[in-house]
Formats: C-alpha cells, sequence, structure tokens
C-alpha cells in the first residue's frame, strides 16, 4: 500500500462503512447512475480542518467532526491536495488523491502532526479501498487510464462488455448491448449527467470521443430512486476536463487491410426437407450463396485533445476531436438485388468542448457541447454469381445515410452549506435524420428478380437502379430538452435527497416512405399453385407454374412527442458504523402524443420503491454483504406512434403476369386478390387516439432483487459472488386480431358495426385492458373490456431472469491489474422486450408477437438475450517503464435459435402472416430447443513507450480475435416463403463474429 503499511491501513479503515456514507451519500458524488463527481472522505484529529484543493481549481474546507470523521462530496473529478490544518497552518498532507466517478475515496490521518514535521510525512494516498462498503448497487467503472491500456473497440458499448452479464446486441439493431437478459432498448445513455439515448426507438445512444471519456459507468443493477427510465442497464460516462496545466495531445490509429482477415464464401443449405415441402429454387441448394471472396476493409482514426486553464484556479476549458474513416467492399448474397458489391464508405466524426467555471468556494458552473455523426454512402459494381467476375459500375447505390446529434449541457452545484447541496443540470439537443439514394430515380424495386419466371425472362433477372425500398423525408429530425434538480440534505445519521427529473422528446416527420413511385415489387413462386396464397385476405392461389408477384406500399412517415416527467425522496440511513439502510420511491409519469398532438399514453401515477442495505461485517472495509429490491419502470419512445397512434399504409397487391419489362417491373397483370391488403388493416386512414390504446394501460415494469458479497483475499486481491432475479411485470405491444372485439361486442349485445374497430391496438398481454370506441354515427364512445381469454390468450407476457456472478479481482498495484468474471444465467419466457430480435424487428412496442394468439402458441422458451455461461478477463502488465502488455478475453454460450414457418401440420395461415407460427415442417418449436455455436474472442495488445522521449511518445499493436473465430452470431429464422415452399435462406448467417484485424497506434502526449 503505497504509503502506509498494512497495520495502519487496518486500523483506519475501521468503520469505513459510516466514513463512505457520510460522504457517499452526498448527492452527486455517490453511487448513482448518473453520477459526475467524488467525494473524499476518513479520519483526523477533532477540532481539525480539512483542505483539499485540486487540479480542477476547487478547493473546499470542513470541520473534523467530535468523532474524528470529515467527508466532503460532490467533488469533480481530478487529482486533489488533501492537507490536515490546525491554528491555520499545514500539519499533514496527502497528495494525488484521485476520484472514482460516484464513489468515495479514503483520505485519512493518524493524528495531529506539527507543522514542522510537514516534509517528512506529505506522502500520495493510496488507493480507494477495492471494496466501497457505501456502495449497494452493481456496477463496474473503467477509467480513462485502463481504457488506454485495453485492446477495446473505440466506443461505449464495446466498453461495457467488460462487465459480467453484459452481451451483444442482434446485429440488426446496430451497435447495442443487452444487460441481464433485457431487450437493446431498456437501456439508458448519458454524458456529464444528460440522457443522450437515440430519442426516436431508445436504441444504443451517443457516445463520447475516446480520448475525452474520463470514466465510464456500467451499471447491471440496483441503483437508487434517483433514477429510471431502464430495465436493463446504464451507460454513464463522464468526459474530461481542463485543469490548471496545459495539456495538448494527438493520436493516430489505422486498421490495414493487409492484417485483416476474412470470411469464408457461404453457401445455399441442400438439407433432406421433409415430405412435401420442397425449396423456393430447388437448383439453389447447395451453390453459392453469398460471395465473401476479396471483401475487405481499412480505418483510420485520428484524434486530439487540449485542456487547461483560461483563467487560473477560476475557468478551464478542455476540447477534443475525433475522426474515424472506414473504406471497404462487401457483396451482396445472391438473394438480395441487386447482385452487387458495395464499395462502402463511412465517416464517424466526433466532437467535445467543456468549460468548467469555478464562480467562488461555493458555487460551479459546467459547460458541455458534443456532437456525433454517423455518415455512411457507397456505390454498388456488379458481381456475376454464375462465373463470379465483377462486372463494375452499373448506376446502382446503397443508401447515403447520415445521422448527426449535437447536445448541449448545463450544469450549476451550489454547496450551500457543509451538509446542503443543491445541483441542477438542463441540455437540449437535435438529431436529425437523412436517409436518400444517388440512384432512385423514380422506378420500383425489384425485389427477388432471381424468382422471376423463367418461361418469360429466360433465366435471366432484370432489374433497374433503385436499389433500396424505403426513405426518409427531408428535414426528419428529432429533439430533446430535461432538467433535473437534486437538493441533498446531512441531518445526523441521515441523508435525505429529493429531486425532479424531467425529460421531453419531439420528433418531426420520422418514419419512412416507399422508395421510386411509391411502391415496390416482389417476385415470389410456390410449388402447389392450386394453393390460395393469402386465403385470409382473399388472395387466391397462383395456377399455372406457381410464379406470382406483389406490389407493395409503405409509408409511416409521421410527427410526435413524449413527456417524461418524474420526483422522487430517498434516505440512506447509517444506522450503525457497520450498517447502512437506504429506502427510497420514484414517481414516474410518461405522456406520449401523436402528431395530432392527442395523447395517446397517459400512464398516472407510477410509484417506484427502492430498498436496500449494506453490512461491513468486520468493519474495515474486508468484507461486505449487501442486498436491494427495486421496481423500475420504462417509458415508451417516440417511435411508439409509428405505425401505431399516427396514420400508416402497409399494403400487398398480388399478381400473376406474363411479362417482364427491361426494368424489371411485371407486365400483363391480372390480380389473384380482392386488391390491395393489410393484415393489419393499415391503409392510410387516421387514428383515433383514444381508441388505439387501452385506457387503462399499464407501463412496462420489472422488479428486481439482487443479494452479493465482496471480500479481500489478503492486501493486493478481491473476490465476490451476486445473485440478481428479474420478473418482468407487465409488458406493451399491439394486438391485431380485433375482429375479436367485435365478437365481445356482439356477445355483450352491442352492434359492432355500430362502432369503429381500429386494426391494431396496444395493450397489455395477458392482463384485463378497457378500450373506448367511437360510435360511428358521432354519438359518443362505447366501451369495451378485454380480457386474455377474449383474446384467445392462454398466458400473458412472461420474462424471467437470474444470473449468478462470480469475480475475482487484482487492483492496479502500478505494475499490473487484473479481473475474471463468470456468470451463469437464464433469460426465459415469451416476450424478450421491446423489440424482436430474431427477425430483426424494431417497431418498439409493436413486434408481431401478440399480434394474434396463434402466433405465441409454444413460444415459451429462452429469449433471445440468453447466454448460459460467460466468462470474461481482462487486465494489463506494466513489464518495464517502456513497454506494457494486455488482453481481453470472452467465451459465451451461444444464443438460442428460433424457427417460424407456417402453422401446424397442414402449414395453415389463421392469421394472414406467412412464415411467422413457432412451428417449422408441421412440428411445433420452441424458441431456444437448439443454439448458436459458443463464442470465443481473445485481444491482444502491446505498447512501447521509449524512455528518450520522457514516455510521452507511445507506439502500439493490437489485435482483435486472435484465433481467428468465425463464427455466426444471428442465423436466418424465416422456415418458409410460403406454404411447403422452404426458402433457400433459412439457417443462413446473417452476422458474423468479426475476423482477426490488427490496429496499429502512435501517439503523443504534452
Amino acid at each position: 500500500m503505497n504509503s502506509r503499511d498494512s497495520r495502519q491501513a487496518h486500523v483506519l479503515r475501521r468503520s469505513a462503512l459510516a466514513l463512505a456514507l457520510a460522504v457517499g451519500l452526498g448527492g452527486t458524488g455517490t453511487v448513482l447512475a448518473q453520477a459526475t463527481t467524488g467525494a473524499i472522505f476518513g479520519q483526523a484529529s477533532p477540532g481539525s480542518t480539512i483542505q483539499v484543493s485540486g487540479t480542477t481549481g476547487v478547493t473546499r474546507e470542513v470541520a473534523v467532526g467530535t468523532d474524528g470523521r470529515y467527508r466532503i462530496g460532490n467533488l469533480p473529478l481530478g487529482s486533489y491536495t488533501v492537507n490536515v490544518m490546525q491554528n491555520g497552518q499545514v500539519v499533514d498532507s496527502r497528495k494525488n488523491v484521485g476520484l472514482t466517478v460516484g464513489a468515495g475515496s479514503e483520505v485519512s490521518f493518524t493524528g495531529a502532526t506539527s507543522a514542522q514535521a510537514l516534509e517528512s510525512v506529505t506522502v500520495t494516498a493510496n488507493a480507494l479501498p477495492p471494496i466501497d462498503v457505501s456502495a449497494v448497487d452493481s456496477r463496474t467503472v473503467v477509467t480513462s487510464e485502463q481504457l488506454a491500456r485495453l485492446p477495446l473497440g473505440r466506443n461505449a458499448e464495446s466498453i461495457a462488455l467488460l462487465a459480467p452479464g453484459v452481451n451483444p446486441g442482434a446485429g440488426f439493431f446496430g451497435r447495442t448491448v443487452s444487460f441481464g437478459g433485457s431487450g437493446v432498448s431498456e437501456n439508458a445513455y448519458y454524458i456529464n449527467g444528460y440522457n443522450t439515448a437515440d430519442p426516436l426507438r431508445n436504441l444504443g445512444g451517443v457516445g463520447l470521443p475516446y480520448g475525452a471519456i474520463d470514466q465510464q459507468e456500467i451499471y447491471t443493477g440496483g441503483y437508487s430512486a434517483m433514477y429510471g427510465r431502464s430495465e436493463g442497464g446504464v451507460i454513464s460516462q463522464v468526459g474530461k476536463r481542463g485543469t490548471n496545466e496545459w495539456h495538448f495531445g494527438a493520436q493516430i490509429l489505422w486498421e490495414p487491410k493487409f492484417a485483416r482477415s476474412q470470411l469464408g464464401n457461404q453457401y445455399f443449405a441442400n438439407a433432406n426437407l421433409p415430405a412435401g415441402y420442397a425449396y423456393s429454387d430447388p437448383s439453389l441448394a447447395g451453390q453459392l450463396y453469398r460471395s465473401r471472396s476479396g471483401d475487405t476493409q481499412w480505418t483510420r482514426t485520428v484524434s486530439a485533445y487540449a485542456g487547461g486553464p483560461l483563467i487560473k484556479d477560476k475557468l478551464y476549458l478542455f476540447v477534443a476531436a475525433e475522426t474515424e474513416k472506414t473504406e471497404g467492399t462487401d457483396t451482396n448474397p445472391f438473394t438480395t438485388s441487386p447482385n452487387a458489391t458495395n464499395h462502402y464508405k463511412w465517416d464517424f466524426p466526433k466532437y467535445y468542448a467543456k468549460l468548467d467555471w469555478n464562480i467562488n468556494d461555493s458555487n460551479i458552473l459546467e459547460l458541455t457541447g458534443i456532437n456525433s455523426a454517423d455518415e455512411r454512402s457507397g456505390k454498388y459494381s456488379t458481381f456475376d454469381y454464375d462465373t463470379r467476375e465483377h462486372l463494375g459500375f452499373q448506376g446502382r447505390y446503397p443508401d447515403s445515410t447520415k445521422t448527426s446529434s449535437t447536445y448541449g449541457i448545463a450544469k450549476y452545484t451550489s454547496y450551500i452549506t457543509d451538509d446542503l447541496t443543491f445541483s441542477a443540470t438542463y441540455g437540449k439537443s437535435k438529431t436529425t435524420d437523412v436517409r436518400r439514394n444517388p440512384g432512385d430515380l423514380g422506378l420500383p424495386f425489384i425485389s427477388r428478380p432471381d424468382l422471376q419466371d423463367p418461361a418469360i425472362t429466360g433465366g435471366q433477372s432484370f432489374t433497374n437502379t433503385t436499389a433500396t425500398t424505403q426513405k426518409i423525408a427531408p428535414g426528419a429530425n428529432s429533439k430533446t430538452h430535461g432538467l433535473r434538480a437534486d437538493l441533498e440534505w446531512q441531518v445526523g445519521d441521515h441523508r435525505l435527497t429529493g429531486g425532479i427529473d424531467n425529460m421531453k422528446y419531439t420528433a418531426q416527420d420520422e418514419g419512412v416512405t416507399t422508395t421510386g413511385p411509391g411502391y415496390f415489387w416482389t417476385y415470389g413462386h410456390v410449388n402447389d399453385p392450386t394453393v390460395p396464397l393469402v386465403p385470409g385476405l382473399g388472395v387466391g392461389p397462383t395456377g399455372g407454374d406457381g410464379y406470382y408477384t406483389r406490389r407493395t406500399i409503405f409509408i409511416t412517415t409521421t410527427s410526435m412527442e413524449v413527456d417524461q416527467k418524474a420526483y422522487y425522496i430517498e434516505d440512506k440511513w447509517q444506522v450503525t458504523d457497520k450498517f447502512l439502510f437506504t429506502i427510497g420511491v420514484r414517481n414516474d409519469r410518461f405522456k406520449n402524443y401523436n402528431d395530432q398532438g392527442r395523447t395517446y399514453v397517459n400512464s398516472g401515477n407510477q410509484w417506484a420503491p427502492r430498498i436496500g442495505a449494506s453490512w461491513d461485517v468486520f468493519g474495515d472495509s474486508s468484507l461486505k454483504i449487501y442486498g436491494n429490491l427495486g421496481r423500475y419502470y420504462l417509458a415508451l419512445p417516440n417511435s411508439v406512434a409509428i405505425r401505431g397512434a399516427s396514420a400508416s399504409t402497409f399494403t400487398n397487391e398480388y399478381f400473376t403476369y406474363t411479362g417482364v419489362d427491361p426494368n424489371g417491373e411485371p407486365t400483363g397483370l391480372s390480380p389473384i386478390g380482392p386488391g390491395p391488403v393489410s393484415s393489419n388493416g393499415e391503409y392510410g386512414q387516421p387514428n383515433d387516439p383514444k381508441s388505439i390504446t387501452a385506457t387503462d394501460l399499464k407501463s412496462q415494469y420489472q422488479d428486481e432483487a439482487i443479494l452479493g458479497f465482496d471480500k479481500t483475499l489478503g492486501p493486493d486481491w478481491v473476490t465476490g459472488a451476486k445473485v440478481m432475479v428479474r420478473k418482468l411485470r407487465a409488458a406493451i405491444d399491439d394486438v391485431c386480431d380485433t375482429a375479436r372485439i367485435a365478437d365481445k361486442l356482439a356477445a355483450t349485445g352491442v352492434d359492432p358495426d355500430s362502432v369503429t374497430i381500429p386494426g391494431c391496438v396496444i395493450f397489455n398481454p395477458g392482463r384485463s385492458n378497457e378500450f373506448s370506441l367511437a360510435n360511428v354515427d358521432g354519438s359518443g364512445r362505447t366501451e369495451v373490456k378485454m380480457s386474455k381469454d377474449d383474446w384467445g390468450f392462454t398466458t400473458g407476457a412472461k420474462r424471467k431472469y437470474y444470473s449468478l456472478d462470480l469475480y475475482l479481482e487484482h487492483p492496479f498495484d502500478g505494475k499490473w491489474f487484473g479481473r475474471f468474471d463468470y456468470t451463469f444465467s437464464k433469460s426465459y419466457g415469451n416476450t424478450e422486450g421491446q423489440v424482436k430480435s430474431d427477425i430483426g424487428q424494431n417497431d418498439i412496442s409493436k413486434t408481431q408477437d401478440w399480434d394474434a394468439a396463434a402466433l405465441m402458441v409454444h413460444s415459451n422458451g429462452l429469449l433471445a438475450n440468453d447466454r448460459k455461461h460467460q466468462f470474461k478477463a481482462y487486465g494489463s502488465y506494466q513489464m518495464t517503464p517502456e513497454w506494457m502488455f494486455s488482453g481481453s478475453m470472452r467465451l459465451t454460450s451461444g444464443a438460442p435459435k428460433s424457427c417460424l414457418g407456417f402453422f401446424g401440420p397442414n402449414d395453415d395461415d389463421p392469421i394472414s402472416y406467412g412464415s411467422s407460427y413457432h412451428s417449422c415442417a408441421g412440428k411445433l418449436y420452441a424458441p431456444g430447443e437448439q443454439r448458436m455455436p459458443w463464442f470465443k474472442q481473445l485481444d491482444l495488445s502491446v505498447e512501447y513507450r521509449p524512455a528518450f522521449a520522457d514516455h510521452k511518445l507511445a507506439f502500439g499493436l493490437q489485435v482483435f480475435n486472435v484465433t481467428n473465430e468465425r463464427k455466426p452470431l444471428l442465423n436466418d429464422y424465416v422456415y418458409e416463403d410460403d406454404r411447403f415452399t422452404v426458402s433457400n435462406t433459412y439457417g443462413a448467417g446473417l452476422y458474423y463474429q468479426t475476423p482477426r484485424y490488427a490496429r496499429l497506434t502512435a501517439s503523443y502526449d504534452f
């Protein structure tokens, strides 16, 4: 222990719970999900004065209590000098005391020391005891020093994967993560205390430039009543700030394509199908599905920072910029139109600026500005799958997209007295969405041209320059603004905290429209042309050789708003020196508005109690037993209004054809149905917000229980275990089998034709809900109550998760650090959450699950984010002052598999949803009956800092996926294209582990 022997440290850490509590409960300096500060606490002689002064210019003084304890909370992160003062003179000192966000750093003194002996006792304080006895939550904090050592992806989600129980989300949803079995849309993101989650769907969020991250907290459960709106986890980043010395630095990173491995070619399955089943195109069985030969990429990242005082001890500035540029090639699968190789370019610029003003010793103002963008473009060169040749550019492009987010955040902190602190954070943001296609010249997109009738085309595939089906309206954007205010008051052994936490989200012209003339064509083929295609919607058989086409129109563009308001109160009570009890309650209220500004969800009061306890068994921070119980409510994001409370169109019209023109459009059309049909009744009609949602709708919420312990093993090791149980109590989804509402009305003597019944309604699966339907004659409304049985469901929404986490850690001792985690867990039920990972459905709380009873038959099983076994290890070793080695390893059970087909032995389609039932080849198939292969990832790094450059210059090499694992992470689970017609792509890998690649780095800090 750097400057004190073990015996002294043991004595000083007795009653550490009381000391940590005294400071740790001090508002934003405690262990909280949006914490941006830390604290210093300890023991000293009664009657002394403790003075802290930091590199951030903050100076505070506090008297030591008669019990020999002191605390100073709400300190900005940085390095501090802690002085003991008697009679106005410094008699003892500790220097270079670093803070951990949301925690307390212990700095204790053995007693009065003469001023004359000061030089002999001025030392560097030891690190915080490895066990924080004031915490009842579950979290991992990763510091900028660790980020600089470890081989990691340069984003918040890659950092979060270090924490136990955190796994990557399905590739459909981009860079997202799942915490403790929860859905990927159920997490919260913060930067400097302000919410930076995706404002439209809450899928992912904005992060800082990598070099601007001071510390990142990863909460996996158990956080206090001060915070909510998350059932998964919390990713909270605190950005760097200027200090009293100017520092500058720059870094360049290069991931060369010559050091990148490739995925192998993929081939169509060639399975022995059950009797009566055949592939959509039998000739494709065993043939090349996706060419990967020659596909590669390279990445270059340049970053720089500068920070220092504009006015010493008063005004500070820190700025950072990062630009990441990626170029590469990626060949589409044979079944994807167009058959082409995408020559793509991606740019990810990020900018960060922070201004800190120490108005005086009692008041601090912080201003933060952030801009983050994601820009993607490319062009297609045609790839001939017959000859496996690239034929050059043919005028087709992938979508050009740009998502740009700008945030402005202000935080004010006032130390009113030593026992009373006020803080307020206000922020605003704007996110713009752009999606266009340079090849969209007004022609319709052609899907599955490989299924065009060869008797007409001669075996060719005819398409045009339109390469995508959807675009976003010009000017689409989302805005947020929010205010939280907290007041903390220490009253004896109680720390009372109360405040408000309000957010408002506004979206303008979000959603999509169809490219080209407003529709696209999809070609298809069935093996039995005498069977009706979609009998439930009146679409008959194709006749002939089974070839047909359908015209699709899809329009969801709309505007909407969400208000989220909350207030809370909490008491953290130091019952004894060893025992901490915390109790709090939070009240969340959510309101969602449609494009007409009319409310369609109004949650009312939602009380979320939180209870926790921590027992410092021996009073010396060597063994902590802790636990907590909590309820967490989840709001519906803005996107729920899309295809829900606002008008939308999603229709298909079916035809046979006698010709195909050079642009791929069918000619000689003969309808095989009644015209445009919609499974969900989406014909562009306005929706009544009072009828679209249950009047007594309950927000999705979850209960959670955690019990664990942490134990030191000698002076150098810490171990522990934790049990977590989560249970979903209520879910929200939509149900589209609304003919059952008509049945219920008729059964109660009401004429169903006398009211307007929506095509889909939002409800709580498994609960009884009441709906208010407008009377056709305008005379008022009719109320109808629908139970689980009325909908035909046999059970309600279920999601249960339990886990056992074990860990062993060696904290950094100046030479090395390391941590090993093992998690055994199970996530099971019939409701993943707000999304559906197995088919990539991101219609938040409007997935195809629960649309009708038939879809939920045999749906109970392992959920998409279940991982039975997880092993994680990471660490670094400073071999010499010049050489440092580090590594990270993950070994995880594979995800559960699904199989979605037509229903039962007769391949029925009871609700006209096609291949969407938990049934394959005539047999029921529960999710998770089989699993994907295990995921293995080993990343290694070496860094050289030459002494001749005073260790300010660094060269590094990082190798990711050293063993070059190339396992599929997600397969195509849709079994059939039509009845008894197996999809050629069923079981094909959709997303894969990134093959081995290397990163070269060079940096200089001065």
